[in-house]
């Protein structure tokens, strides 16, 4: 059986423009992100223990099992935030 012939291919080579913009690429500070999605964390956790605690007294008595809800609501907006994290 006859053996094929190996081609060989010229490696790749960006142009020069595009090495260019990458340079031009301004990355901006998130040093807020991390904080802000521990507070989130934080806060969601510290509600729904002090509606436990306080047997549904505090901290909104009208929300009655909504206030859950509402630390869930933080903790989910800590998931949010954390998604703008680098």
């Amino acid at each position: 059986m006859p053996k094929s012939r190996i081609r060989k291919k010229a490696d790749f080579t960006p142009p020069p423009s595009s090495a260019k913009q990458a340079t031009n690429i301004k990355l901006t500070s998130r040093s807020w992100v991390a904080p802000v999605m521990l507070a989130l964390f934080a806060i969601g956790l510290a509600w729904i223990v002090v509606f436990y605690v306080t047997d549904g007294s505090l901290p909104v008595k009208s929300l009655g099992n909504l206030n859950i809800v509402v630390g869930f609501g933080f903790i989910a907006a800590g998931f949010g935030v954390s998604t703008q994290w680098k």
